[in-house]
C-alpha cells in the first residue's frame, strides 16, 4: 500500500511549511511556505551563509530591506525545486496599516521578478486583520495572489472570501492550542475545534461557490492532518511529512465539496470587527501571532545590522 502521504496527495495539494532545502527536495511538494520564524530559521542553515553574507554586504545600514531582499532570495531557491508557489510575508508590524502592507507587497514582487521569477509563481502573506484583507482585495486586482494567514475565525474567512483573494490558512494547530489549554482536554480527529473550523470554512466556501482555496496549516499531529485529508491545500512541517511518508496506513478523504454550507450575510468593517471580536479564542491568537512574527522579524533584521 502507499504511504498516507502519498494517497494523500491525490486528493490535497500538499504544501511544506519550510524553508529548509533539503527537507523540500526529499519531500517534494507542490508548492512552499515561509514566515519570520521560519526565515529566521533558514538563516542558521550553512548552505544560506554565502547569500547571507552577500545580503549584508549589498544592503548595509539597510536592514530592513535586507529581509525583504534575504525572504525573496530564499523563496527563488525553493523556487527551483518546487513546481508551484512559494508564499512570502508581509512585515507583521505592518498588519493594522493597509496602504504599507499593500506597496510592502509591490516591493516583493519587484524584488522576485528581478530575480527572473513570475509574479504567478508567488503568493504574497499577510495577516488577516481588516486592513489587511482590503490590501489583498487591491492586490488581486493587480493579478498579485494572496495568501491570508494567522486566520482563527470564521468573520476572517468570510471577509477574505468577500474580497476575492486567492488562498486562505486557517491556523489549524493554534485553534487546538487554544482549546486543549482553556478546556484542559485532549482533542482527537474531528472532535478537534481546529478541524471544526477548517470543515465548516471548507464546506461555506464550496457550497457557495467561493474560488478562494482554503489551506490549513500549523498541524500538531497527524490526526489533524488525516481529518481534513481533502481540502484544497494542507501545508505541513517537514517532521509530519517525514511521519506521512513512512505510514502505509489506509487515509481517506474526509472533506467533500458537496457538503452544505452556511448562507453568506452582508460584511463590513463593522460587522467584521464585531464578529471577530465576539471569538475570545481568535481575538487572542491573532493579537499573539502578530506579535510573534513581528518579534522574529527584529530578529532576523539584527543579523543585517
Amino acid at each position: 500500500m502507499p504511504s498516507k502521504l502519498e494517497q494523500l496527495k491525490r486528493f490535497t495539494t500538499v504544501v511544506a511549511d519550510t524553508g529548509d532545502l533539503d527537507a523540500i527536495a526529499r519531500l517534494q511538494p507542490v508548492d512552499a511556505t515561509t514566515n519570520p520564524s521560519l526565515l529566521l530559521k533558514a538563516a542558521t542553515f550553512p548552505r544560506y551563509a554565502q547569500m547571507l553574507e552577500k545580503i549584508k554586504q549589498d544592503f548595509s545600514g539597510q536592514p530592513q530591506t535586507a529581509c525583504e531582499q534575504f525572504a525573496v532570495s530564499v523563496g527563488s531557491e525553493i523556487l527551483a525545486l518546487i513546481p508551484g508557489r512559494i508564499s512570502t510575508e508581509v512585515d507583521a508590524r505592518l498588519s493594522f496599516d493597509e496602504q504599507a502592507t499593500f506597496e510592502y507587497a509591490l516591493r516583493l514582487i519587484d524584488r522576485y521578478e528581478q530575480q527572473g521569477v513570475d509574479r504567478q509563481r508567488v503568493l504574497i502573506k499577510i495577516a488577516a486583520t481588516w486592513e489587511g484583507i482590503q490590501a489583498a482585495r487591491r492586490l488581486e486586482q493587480l493579478n498579485i495572489q494572496t495568501n491570508l494567514t494567522l486566520l482563527f475565525s470564521f468573520a476572517q474567512a468570510a471577509a477574505c472570501a468577500d474580497a476575492g483573494v486567492f488562498l486562505i490558512s486557517p491556523f489549524v494547530g493554534r485553534i487546538y492550542d487554544w482549546y486543549k489549554n482553556s478546556h484542559k482536554r485532549d482533542y482527537i480527529g474531528n472532535e478537534d475545534p481546529g478541524v471544526q473550523s477548517v470543515s465548516r470554512i471548507y464546506n461555506y466556501y464550496k457550497s457557495n461557490k467561493y474560488p478562494t482555496i482554503v489551506m490549513g496549516a500549523s498541524f500538531r499531529n497527524l490526526s489533524q492532518i488525516e481529518a481534513l485529508a481533502g481540502c484544497d491545500r494542507l501545508t505541513i512541517s517537514p517532521e509530519l511529512l517525514e511521519q506521512l511518508s513512512l505510514d502505509q496506513g489506509p487515509l481517506k478523504r474526509q472533506l467533500q465539496e458537496n457538503n452544505p454550507g452556511e448562507t453568506p450575510s452582508a460584511i463590513n468593517e463593522q460587522h467584521f470587527r464585531w464578529a471577530h471580536n465576539q471569538d475570545a479564542m481568535a481575538t487572542e491568537k491573532l493579537a499573539e501571532g502578530i506579535r510573534a512574527f513581528a518579534s522574529d522579524q527584529e530578529k532576523l533584521e539584527q543579523l543585517f545590522r
